[in-house]
């Protein structure tokens, strides 16, 4: 069964840092493109981050630039955002996708790019 799972969010004070992770399982991340995205409570999905297959092409929502890093360990078959200097508005569920482009360089924020989502995570940060 091919599938994401992805860790606890939690409750972190502005400020605070928190790592989110997502295990695959039934497949490898090693070529493909992932992501991160968020819906606060009441909009719409948006991009937070992605990174392509080959490693070296990533891209920010501008907000969490400087504060957000996304990576994988191919090891664990594991994919990982950092998460800094949090804001209440960063307040949302977060969510783990993966996707394949034939250029191993390419990866967008643009959710119909992914085919493979892990469940939603709340992140919520208080002021």
């Amino acid at each position: 069964q091919v599938q994401l799972v992805a860790s606890v969010g939690g409750l972190v004070q502005a400020g605070g840092s928190l790592r989110l992770s997502c295990t695959a399982s039934g497949f490898t991340l090693d070529h493909s493109a992932i992501g991160w995205f968020r819906q606060p409570s009441g909009k719409e999905r948006e991009g937070v981050s992605c990174i392509s297959s080959s490693d070296d092409i990533t891209d920010y929502k501008d907000s969490v630039k400087g504060r957000f890093t996304i990576s994988r360990d191919k090891a664990k078959n594991t994919m990982y955002l950092q998460m800094n200097s949090l804001k209440p508005e960063d307040t949302a569920v977060y969510h783990c996708a993966m996707g394949y482009y034939t250029d191993s360089r390419r990866a967008r924020l643009v959710a119909n790019d992914y085919d493979t989502w892990g469940q939603g995570t709340q992140v919520t940060v208080s002021s």
